[in-house]
């Protein structure tokens, strides 16, 4: 019988996912550390994902799923996943990125060698064809709150946390990853940088960040959340989207390998 200290709880939300979602999926059911338990969380998709992670389930029983029962929202269906997670530690996989083979292996015993309670890696960037850009963005070895105020480089999708400090995203037009992993920071000290390229985010025209005055103002909304000022939230906006717009122009300019 599995430990629930060895379990690692894969939270995944998804809406109208078919054309990304088996490859994500894939992406688990390859990885080298077996003990895991993924719970995907359905907000109401009106096209045939729930069938295709229906397939899944019939051949493995670490996959469950939950269905809402109408749409709410990617913070409200995380949300659902991690109250139902069983595991030691909490990792994020969103239904149109990828993970390489060794990610959760190498996390989990990173974490537990050194004691940590929250850690990302370093992310590569696809399109939506699946070709991966040669531009890998640089990552802290560790980040301090003052760092992370600076700019997000915890891709949600690279981070792994400790159940018992993991906090609810928070609703409403923000960046509500962003909004937690500077909670979680601010109060724990420190998140952990693992140097090595162990996912690969999905750059889509359609993604909610995908507009930059939309993402400025979800930015701004961010720092208002975690209790800044109107003029400070703007400052830091302004900061955070001169290395958000940096690193996209970097991303078109080395282009995809």
């Amino acid at each position: 019988m599995t430990h629930l200290n060895n379990i690692i709880s894969i939270i995944m939300p998804v809406y109208n996912g078919n054309k990304t979602i088996k490859a994500s999926i894939e992406s688990i059911l390859n990885q080298t550390y077996l003990q895991w338990e993924l719970i995907i969380v359905d907000d109401a998709s009106i096209d045939n994902t729930v069938d295709i992670i229906k397939s899944f389930i019939e051949t493995d029983s670490r996959i469950i799923l939950h269905l809402n029962k109408y749409n709410q929202g990617v913070a409200v269906a995380r949300n659902v996943g991690i109250k139902q997670a069983i595991g030691k530690y909490i990792a994020f996989l969103d239904s149109d990125d990828l993970w390489h083979t060794e990610k959760l292996m190498k996390q989990f015993h990173y974490m537990e060698k050194n004691n940590v309670l929250i850690s990302f890696t370093r992310t590569a960037y696809i399109n939506t064809l699946g070709k991966i850009h040669k531009y890998i963005a640089k990552i802290n070895k560790t980040l301090n709150y003052k760092q992370l105020l600076r700019r997000n480089i915890m891709s949600c999708s690279s981070v792994m946390v400790r159940r018992e400090i993991m906090m609810e995203f928070p609703k409403g037009y923000i960046h509500e990853d962003y909004a937690v992993w500077l909670k979680i920071v601010k109060k724990t000290g420190l998140a952990h940088g693992i140097n090595e390229t162990l996912v690969f985010y999905r750059i889509s025209e359609h993604s909610k960040s995908s507009k930059r005055i939309g993402s400025a103002i979800m930015t701004r909304n961010t720092y208002l959340h975690i209790g800044y000022g109107r003029f400070t939230s703007t400052l830091l906006t302004f900061r955070y989207a001169f290395h958000s717009i940096t690193k996209r122009s970097l991303i078109r300019i080395v282009g995809v390998k």
